[in-house]
């Protein structure tokens, strides 16, 4: 008997070698067939070296064709589970596009491969033990943190920032956007003007308060005849610097995004801009006003681009920019050790850039299931981005929203189903990054947010 089990156990083990030699094999062939295509600079093609010798794209590409022996028993367990935690994570397709073409990479995923590397968590371990050939050593290590680095500073530092400060994932904000002072003005008229609402009763302003955080402090916001939304209204403050607007990055842009309640049967309710031109264009001097700025006269095109400058006014600098631009007295030991806790539990992985969000979309619920917690059906709205790609991977992923002023901003998240701050970042810290956080670190990390909280001057008083 004892033979026999040696024998097994010999069997399994020559088997697993095998395999592992094979996965090697193929990896290299993969690496060698990958190389092969266009790439934008030497150090773009260093760095696209050590991400395909160490087969990222296995688990962080939906379009990767998985070897064959990704498919025998023990083995696809394995891959299933890797490939379904990868992407849930990170999808790399951006980043290997941004190598390809010398664009700069998103920033959320540089923040996402710095922390990996600098936390030696990628690859796992038990993919090395299958693929001999991955893993990360030193000159590894340095080259894709010096790209990082490079990438930030060409890319996403914001001019002024402390020189210490210039390659953390979190940027100060700008000091202003350009824009035109004339289109701001009728904007910002045109963002308080319940006139484009059916009943006349609700204007951008109501949702989007200036006085109140850029909010309306409503789970859900109502629209005209009573009704409501089916989604948390972000805050408006800042919204300049998303990558894409709304929750499910409906929007490309401002403009396209100010075009959407108005005619939203539920929010704004008017039927056509043509409804709402009629009544805009019975007040002569807005109409002259309007005119000299846009001499083809009122259009919904032109309402829109108008509302979008203004909004592009909406920058709110507090605290902790001063900070990263080298004051040092600007944040007490508390919150500073908040911001280090807020990198170090990895909230700075989807938090980043000048807005501290709103660079890309995460899955709600990635270490833990959010939904399941929250004990209440489902809702269309719960699809998030799936509902503008139809891509089942990105069902229950929203743009990740900003964290500036977001004391001031509850309720929390696109449900609006955390009225407190410091619960919804025990939530993110549960069902985001899988740690439980103290009741200190918890202080600390509100102690911070709070930094976040900025003013916003009108232009014609700056």
């Amino acid at each position: 008997m004892k033979k026999l089990l040696t024998a097994v156990v010999a069997i399994v083990a020559i088997g697993y070698l095998s395999i592992a030699g094979f996965a090697t094999l193929h990896d290299k062939n993969y690496a060698e067939a990958a190389a092969i295509r266009p790439i934008a600079s030497t150090d773009a093609a260093s760095v696209r070296d050590v991400l395909n010798r160490n087969a990222c794209y296995y688990c962080h590409s939906p379009k990767a064709a998985l070897p064959a022996y990704a498919a025998l028993p023990g083995i696809r367990t394995l891959s299933q589970h890797d490939v379904q935690t990868g992407l849930k994570y990170f999808r790399i397709d951006a980043l290997y596009a941004a190598l390809e073409s010398g664009r700069p990479a998103p920033e959320a995923d540089l923040a996402k491969l710095e922390t990996v590397v600098r936390e030696r968590s990628m690859p796992p371990l038990l993919f090395r033990s299958v693929h001999w050939s991955t893993g990360l050593d030193g000159d590894d290590r340095r080259a894709l943190l010096d790209w990082v680095a490079s990438q930030r500073q060409h890319a996403y530092a914001t001019p002024g920032v402390a020189p210490e400060f210039a390659n953390e994932p979190v940027q100060p904000l700008p000091r202003a956007l350009p824009t035109d002072p004339r289109k701001v003005a009728l904007g910002m008229q045109l963002f308080h003007d319940p006139r484009l609402s059916a009943d006349n009763t609700i204007s951008c302003a109501s949702c989007h308060s200036l006085a109140a955080g850029g909010v309306d402090g409503n789970k859900v916001s109502p629209g005209v005849g009573g009704q409501f939304g089916s989604i948390n209204a972000p805050t408006v403050f800042n919204a300049a610097l998303n990558h894409v607007q709304f929750w499910d990055g409906r929007a490309a842009d401002l403009r396209e995004q100010a075009g959407g309640p108005p005619l939203n049967p539920v929010e704004m309710a008017s039927t056509s801009w043509e409804q709402i031109v009629a009544k805009l264009q019975r007040d002569p001097a807005l109409t002259q006003q309007f005119t000299k700025v846009y001499p083809d006269g009122w259009s919904g095109t032109n309402i829109t681009d108008a509302i979008a400058e203004f909004e592009k006014t909406l920058l709110t600098p507090g605290r902790f920019d001063a900070y990263l631009r080298g004051d040092t007295h600007a944040l007490n030991s508390d919150e500073q050790r908040g911001y280090q806790l807020f990198k170090a539990n990895r909230c700075a992985t989807c938090h980043v850039g000048s807005n501290l969000g709103g660079q890309s979309f995460e899955r709600m619920g990635r270490a833990a299931d959010y939904f399941a917690a929250r004990g209440t059906p489902l809702t269309d709205a719960d699809n998030g981005r799936a509902n503008v790609t139809n891509d089942p991977l990105d069902r229950e992923a929203f743009k990740t929203p900003t964290l500036r002023n977001v004391e001031l901003t509850a309720p929390y998240f696109h449900d609006g189903s955390r009225a407190d701050l410091r619960a919804a970042v025990r939530d993110m810290a549960t069902y985001q990054v899988g740690m439980q956080l103290s009741d200190d670190d918890v202080d600390a990390i509100v102690a911070f947010l709070k930094t976040l909280t900025g003013s916003w001057q009108p232009v014609a008083a700056r």
